[in-house]
């Protein structure tokens, strides 16, 4: 069965490898397709870009753009032009609101007794801050053993340090997607049931669904598959691979049917 990853990330927002790392390990695990999409900036893309063209893997530049509506309501923004001054004005805007969230977030852990720096976090985030670096830096301080526990203990929900995202509504980022000539596709859909409003997507502009995805069962990709038919949306594959020491899936690639991974190269590459 072929492999695709249209969702990958590197240190330009929280993953630990470098773009061209993220293609190498990709080409390992016999990736055919490839994009990196880094969380709200595309700073990385042509880093990515040159080294799959030296590997002769077909590449698509892409992004990961939050939403203010779930913490894990997420929309990739696939064959966007990375050179649009509007796109690039509004990812700046979405990292700028990343930073307000991130210094709320160390306030309330200063308060609630824990020896963190705005410089221990941002030192960690020449890009696009998250809360996996305050995760990072507290594992770094010896407070937590790992950026999963970080998380766990602290930036979840009901901890203490949990501050709710604030980025764009979703018909906002579906349309700066459209917008920059991208086609956009709501990223790990099994992790944001609660909230699907899939009528109100579609019309806003929605173009596809990751559906092969580490966390989704095969009675989920079912699912998703027929909510693809009905609203005419396009299957999409990702391992939201981090890189190493993430706590992520550790490898990239994920297998698609060759149905679906026809089409994903027909609606990509326009063969």
């Amino acid at each position: 069965m072929p492999k695709a990853d249209l969702h990958t990330h590197s240190v330009y927002s929280d993953g630990t490898s470098s773009p061209r790392e993220v293609v190498i390990a990709a080409q390992k695990t016999g990736v055919g397709i490839f994009a990196l999409a880094d969380h709200d900036t595309v700073d990385g893309v042509l880093q990515a870009q040159q080294e799959c063209e030296a590997r002769h893997i077909p590449f698509v530049p892409a992004v990961e753009i939050s939403t203010r509506e779930h913490d894990h309501l997420h929309f990739l923004g696939l064959n966007v032009n990375i050179h649009d001054p509007q796109f690039a004005a509004f990812l700046a805007h979405n990292r700028q609101v990343r930073v307000e969230r991130i210094k709320k977030i160390i306030a309330q852990l200063q308060a609630a007794g824990l020896n963190l720096t705005p410089e221990d976090v941002f030192s960690r985030a020449p890009n696009t801050v998250s809360r996996a670096h305050v995760a990072d830096a507290l594992k770094q301080k010896g407070i937590v053993p790992s950026r999963q526990e970080g998380f766990r203990r602290w930036l979840v929900p009901g901890q203490p340090g949990y501050v709710p995202s604030a980025g764009v509504s979703v018909a906002e980022a579906i349309r700066a997607i459209k917008a920059a000539g991208g086609l956009a596709v709501i990223a790990h859909p099994g992790l944001t049931q609660a909230v699907w409003n899939f009528p109100a997507w579609k019309e806003a502009g929605l173009d596809g669904l990751e559906v092969f995805y580490p966390a989704h069962t095969y009675t989920l990709k079912q699912e998703l598959l027929k909510i693809a038919r009905k609203y005419d949306l396009f299957a999409t594959a990702g391992s939201d691979y981090h890189g190493p020491h993430s706590g992520r899936n550790s490898t990239p690639g994920m297998p698609v049917p060759q149905p679906y991974y026809d089409r994903l190269l027909s609606k990509l590459l326009k063969r």
